[in-house]
C-alpha cells in the first residue's frame, strides 16, 4: 500500500499547489490574464481544428482513399478511354461525397469533370497539368477554374508498372468556404488566413481576400502585415504576436498544414475577451475552486474505493509494453502447470480499421492506448494481459471457469462501451467484441486460441459489442 499512500499525499499536495496558484493569479492585472489565456486558447482551438479537418483534411483523405480504387486505375489504364464510364463514376462519387471530382487522363489528354464540361489538356492552355506532372510530388493543392473558383486536390495515378496515368482529384467551390468561414466567424469571432509557401492567400474568412481569376492577394499586401518588423515579415513567424487591424488588436495563432505546405493564421480580437474576463473574473476563480475541490473529493473517494497498489510498471504501461504472443504462451504453460485450468479471452476493438481510415492513425493509437489502459487497470492481480494482434488483446484467467470468464468479459465489454473517445474526437463511440475458450487439461495454447478466435469472429458476425464462448470438444 506504499504506492497508495504516496499517491494520496501527492493528491493533497496537488490541491494545495492549485489553491496557491489561484490566489497568486488574483494579483495579476486583467490585461495580463487576457493575454495569457488568449495565447493558451489559441494553442487549443478545437473548433478551428475541427473546421480545418472537415473542410481540408477530410477531402484530402477522401481523394487519397478513392485514388487507390482498382476501378479508377482500370478506367485510366484502359487501351481506349471510355468517357461515359468515367463520367458515370465521377457523378456517383459526387453524389456520395457532395464534392466535385475530376480525372485528367494522360492517354486521352482530357480532363473529365463531375460538375462541368470536359477540357482538352493542351500545353500553354491548361498549364496546371503539365506543371504538376513534372513535379516530384504525389499530390498537389491549387486554386483554379476561374469562372467559378475552386480549391483542388490533385493526386497522381500510376498503374502496377509505375506508368503515369494522369491525375484524380477533388474540388470544392470557394463560395462554400466563404459561407462556412462566415458562419464560424459569427459563432467564434476568429478570422482565418490560409497562406502557401510563397505568401499567397489561398483561402480566407474575408471574402475580399479570396482569389479571383489568377490574381492572388499576397500576405505582404495587407496593411497590418506591412507594419511588422522586417525579420518577422521575412520569416512569417506570427505565432502569439499582437497586431492592429482597423484600430483593433488581434492575437495571431499559427497552425502548420504540412499536407498542403500551407500555414493557417487565426486572428482573435482581444477587446471582447477583455470585457468578458473583467466581468467574470471573480466568478471564474470561485468556479475553478469548486471544480478543483470536487475533483479532489472524487479522487479521494476513488482511492478509498479501489485501494489498489500502484506499481511503476502499471503506471507507465502502454499498449506497446504489453506482453507479446511468445511471452503469453509461456504464461499459459506456467498457468496450466500451476493451476491446471485457464480461460482465454480475446478482445477485439470493433471497427478499428474504419477508425484508422476515418480519423487517422494517431487517433487509432490513442484508442488502443485507452482500451489497453482500461483492461490493465480492471484486470485481477493474478490475470495476465497481452497484445494478440494489431487490434486485439488477450487475457489469461488462471483458475477461472468458462462461465466466470463470461461474466468477467461482460463487465469489460460494458466498461469499454462507457469509455470516452479520444480528446480530439470525444464523440467517437468505442466498443469491443470478446471470444472465450477454456481448458482444464494440458494442451497447446494454439488449440485454445483457435476456439477463442472462432468465438470472437462469431461475436463480430453477430453485430459486434458481444461476448461469445466456444469450448474445446
Amino acid at each position: 500500500m506504499n504506492a497508495f499512500r504516496t499517491l494520496h499525499r501527492s493528491v493533497l499536495l496537488l490541491f494545495a499547489i492549485v489553491v496557491v496558484a489561484i490566489v497568486t493569479l488574483v494579483h495579476f492585472s486583467v490585461s495580463t490574464i487576457v493575454a495569457e489565456q488568449s495565447r493558451a486558447q489559441q494553442q487549443s482551438l478545437s473548433p478551428a481544428f475541427s473546421l480545418i479537418v472537415e473542410q481540408l483534411i477530410k477531402p484530402l483523405h477522401t481523394a487519397e482513399v478513392l485514388s487507390k480504387s482498382p476501378e479508377l486505375v482500370d478506367l485510366m489504364d484502359a487501351e481506349t478511354i471510355d468517357p461515359q464510364q468515367i463520367h458515370s463514376m465521377l457523378n456517383r462519387l459526387g453524389e456520395d461525397f457532395d464534392l466535385a471530382f475530376f480525372i485528367a487522363s494522360e492517354k486521352a489528354r482530357m480532363q473529365y469533370n463531375s460538375d462541368g464540361p470536359d477540357i482538352p489538356l493542351i500545353k500553354n492552355k491548361v498549364n496546371w497539368y503539365f506543371k504538376y506532372k513534372a513535379l516530384d510530388k504525389p499530390a498537389v493543392t491549387d486554386i483554379g477554374k476561374w469562372e467559378n473558383t475552386h480549391f483542388y486536390i490533385d493526386i497522381k495515378i500510376f498503374n502496377d508498372d509505375g506508368e503515369f496515368l494522369g491525375f484524380f482529384g477533388v474540388g470544392k467551390s470557394l463560395k462554400s468556404f466563404v459561407s462556412v468561414f462566415e458562419s464560424y466567424k459569427l459563432q467564434y469571432g476568429y478570422d482565418f488566413l490560409f497562406v502557401n509557401d510563397v505568401g499567397d492567400i489561398m483561402l480566407s474568412s474575408d471574402a475580399d481576400l479570396m482569389a479571383e481569376s489568377s490574381d492572388f492577394t499576397n500576405l505582404s499586401e495587407l496593411p497590418w502585415f506591412a507594419t511588422l518588423p522586417d525579420d518577422v515579415k521575412d520569416q512569417r513567424n506570427l505565432n502569439n504576436r499582437l497586431v492592429t487591424i482597423n484600430q483593433q488588436e488581434y492575437l495571431v495563432a499559427e497552425v502548420k498544414l504540412n499536407q498542403f505546405d500551407w500555414t493557417v493564421f487565426l486572428l482573435s480580437p482581444l477587446d471582447k475577451r477583455k470585457a468578458d474576463i473583467s466581468h467574470a473574473f471573480v466568478i471564474s476563480v470561485v468556479t475553478l475552486l469548486v471544480v478543483v475541490f470536487s475533483l479532489f473529493m472524487m479522487i479521494y473517494h476513488l482511492l478509498h474505493y479501489f485501494r489498489r497498489d500502484l506499481s511503476p510498471e502499471a503506471a507507465g504501461r502502454s499498449v506497446n509494453r504489453l506482453l507479446d504472443q511468445n511471452r503469453i504462451e509461456k504464461q499459459f504453460d506456467d498457468f496450466l502447470a500451476a493451476h491446471h485450468s485457464v480461460s482465454m479471452v480475446l478482445v477485439g476493438i470493433d471497427n478499428f480499421a474504419s477508425i484508422n481510415d476515418t480519423y487517422g492513425r494517431n487517433t487509432g493509437d490513442n484508442v488502443l492506448d485507452s482500451i489497453a489502459a482500461y483492461l490493465f487497470a480492471d484486470k485481477r492481480n493474478k490475470d495476465v494481459l497481452g497484445r494478440w494482434s494489431s487490434e486485439e488483446f488477450v487475457i489469461l484467467l488462471p483458475d477461472t471457469g468458462p462461465h466466470e470468464a463470461v461474466d468477467i468479459a461482460q463487465n469489460l465489454r460494458h466498461g469499454i462501451a462507457t469509455l470516452a473517445g479520444p480528446s480530439n474526437h470525444p464523440q467517437l463511440q468505442l466498443t469491443g467484441s470478446f471470444g472465450i475458450s477454456f481448458t482444464a487439461s494440458p494442451r497447446p495454447m494454439s488449440e485454445v486460441a483457435a476456439n477463442a478466435e472462432d468465438a470472437l469472429y462469431q461475436a463480430r458476425r453477430d453485430g459486434n459489442n458481444l461476448v461469445k464462448m466456444q469450448l474445446i470438444e
